[in-house]
């Protein structure tokens, strides 16, 4: 399958080459979202070299500027064109974590596809969760985590939802998340990529 080439460009950390590839598919007509995914897949790989111990912090800080590259050239075709907001999404990184890609890759596919978000970025205490939904009325509430550390905060942020009754789906997203981390933070929907995201935010909107 074609699409392998480029998983595998970002995994070796071939910037040039996975700039081309990007330009190449677009030109060829391959849908914005499918080589989003190509690249993402690449991204995991090297999550997992970096884990592995294989690849090192210097890697893991190059990937991601590789993968910014590729989706500074994609972002103009993820944008739907439409001036009408679907509806208001909220997303943040949770307290403890600074780790900002995944979930600025859902921001960009959420905002191309015309949803308004508020990003709170990285690091977002609990309260802070609280405040940005009374002041929207947000239906969903998203949180990024690549800690495994920072799950507990997770939690606590979305008990703090809960515990002001306000009435919002949350969906969580990171590396590791799956079924039993969902339930254990108390979470409505999971996702394993950003894709994930926008069906979820097309889901609660429809």
């Amino acid at each position: 399958m074609a699409v392998d080439a480029l998983s595998k460009a970002m995994t070796e950390l071939e910037e040039d080459e996975v700039s081309a590839l990007v330009k190449s598919r677009l030109d060829g007509g391959i849908a914005p979202l499918e080589i989003v995914n190509a690249l993402q897949a690449g991204m995991v790989e090297v999550g997992k070299r970096f884990e592995s111990g294989e690849f090192f912090l210097s890697e893991l800080v190059m990937a991601g500027e590789i993968m910014k590259d590729a989706m500074t050239i994609l972002e103009p075709q993820l944008s739907g064109g439409s001036s009408d907001s679907k509806g208001t999404v909220i997303i943040g990184t949770v307290k403890g974590d600074i780790h900002d890609l995944g979930k600025d890759i859902v921001v960009m596919l959420l905002k191309g596809s015309g949803y308004n978000v508020i990003d709170l970025g990285v690091d977002v205490p609990k309260e802070k969760f609280v405040e940005a939904i009374k002041e929207s009325q947000a239906p969903l509430v998203g949180m990024s985590v690549l800690l495994t550390s920072c799950q507990e905060a997770m939690k606590d942020a979305i008990t703090a939802i809960r515990a002001e009754g306000l009435d919002i789906k949350v969906l969580i997203g990171g590396n590791y998340v799956d079924k039993t981390v969902m339930e254990h933070v108390g979470a409505d929907y999971y996702g394993k990529d950003a894709s994930d995201g926008l069906k979820v935010a097309e889901q609660i909107f429809s």
